[in-house]
């Protein structure tokens, strides 16, 4: 017991607990809304780039480019404090809502890829027959093709929404308060890293063990092809 005591103090981890469960939650409503924006952007982002006009595709690459070939640390910054710059040095988002929108942009991207690859998986057997059943682009978009191309890529969205997750652990370099900024906090005041980054690790796993549960319950009532294992 003194060994494991020595290893990682429960006790001391137990004293901190409303603060990890905090960040943990801050963490979690902070993945949700920028999961949810850069889905909606994602499938925007996707429609462009399968766009044969190029005043839609060539922006949408080269924004897509840029996200990949640039860190999202640097992404960050420029957010945070690149932004208010635009507008004469005002600083109009707080730090929460500056992590938000890097979040956002950088995860918007690798969402859209996924998508498109979603939507050119869907048989082309499934547009002729929303076609001949008279339903307008829209409609057949919205309720024949985008339910079977995220079927289809489920897993891929599981695993890009895994990285969005865990991404969330920079923006305590510009004072955000999540999870990480937990394990820090734990470590500046008591010097313990067992304690403080081990917990952060088993926070960041329960929220991918229920990731996995509810990929799986999608997965089963959209009827895709296979289920996360």
């Amino acid at each position: 017991m003194d060994f494991i005591a020595s290893f990682y103090n429960f006790r001391v981890v137990a004293d901190y607990l409303p603060v990890f469960a905090q960040g943990l939650w801050a963490t979690i409503w902070i993945s949700a809304v920028c999961l949810v924006l850069s889905l909606g952007f994602g499938v925007l982002l996707a429609g462009m780039r399968m766009s044969s006009n190029g005043l839609l595709w060539r922006p949408a690459a080269a924004y897509t480019q840029f996200i990949r070939a640039t860190p999202l640390l640097i992404q960050i910054y420029l957010v945070y404090y690149g932004l208010p710059l635009l507008f004469g040095g005002v600083a109009f988002l707080d730090e929460t809502m500056s992590g938000v929108v890097a979040l956002t942009l950088h995860t918007t991207p690798y969402m859209a890829e996924i998508i498109r690859a979603g939507i050119e998986s869907v048989n082309r057997g499934q547009h002729e027959a929303a076609t001949a059943l008279g339903m307008t682009r829209f409609q057949k978009m919205l309720l024949v093709i985008l339910p079977q191309a995220f079927a289809n890529v489920i897993p891929a969205l599981l695993g890009q929404t895994a990285v969005l997750i865990k991404d969330t652990s920079l923006l305590s370099i510009i004072a955000v308060f999540e999870l990480m900024s937990a394990g820090v906090m734990l470590m500046s005041e008591r010097i313990m890293p067992n304690e403080s980054f081990l917990t952060v690790a088993v926070c960041y796993l329960l929220i991918y063990a229920v990731m996995l549960v509810v990929s799986n319950v999608a997965q089963n009532r959209l009827g895709g092809a296979y289920r996360m294992r």
